[in-house]
């Protein structure tokens, strides 16, 4: 890869990576609205938000992150995006489930009382499976969703 090319898959995974930014903003925002105003249990809940945020991160990547893929139907991309996004998803679930029963315990122990520990354990939880799941959209959708836009 020339450092021409190469400097141009930096720019576009800063961008893909604002993109995830607004991604994970509107994530943590409906998953802490469902699961705290509305009592939603925690894996629906990130289910929703996840669901949410995929919708947000298409939109931005299409237009922003790969303008190139303007012209081709929307369809392709968007099916390939949503396959890509279902097996983020299967990541997500189960890392998700294991990694509250590991953190809220341990924030239990740890957290003063002004936030509870389950709020802190879902949040912390969170936050590790959306950047687990960030490398792996990335890298799929750049090389099997996107392939088409040159390096």
């Amino acid at each position: 890869m020339s450092v021409i090319n190469k400097k141009k898959e930096i720019k576009r995974f800063i961008k893909f990576g604002i993109v995830g930014f607004t991604g994970s903003v509107i994530d943590f925002g409906v998953f802490n609205l469902f699961t705290i105003a509305f009592n939603v249990a925690s894996i629906a809940s990130s289910t929703v938000s996840f669901a949410l945020a995929v919708i947000n991160n298409f939109v931005l990547n299409r237009f922003w992150t790969y303008p190139e893929t303007r012209q081709t139907p929307i369809y392709k991309p968007l099916v390939k995006f949503i396959i890509v996004s279902c097996l983020g998803l299967a990541i997500r679930i189960p890392l998700f489930a294991w990694l509250e029963k590991v953190l809220i315990p341990l924030a239990e122990k740890t957290i003063p009382n002004v936030l509870t520990p389950t709020i802190v354990g879902h949040n912390l939880s969170l936050a590790i499976v959306i950047g687990v799941v960030m490398l792996w959209n990335f890298f799929v959708n750049r090389f099997w969703t996107f392939k088409s836009v040159p390096a």
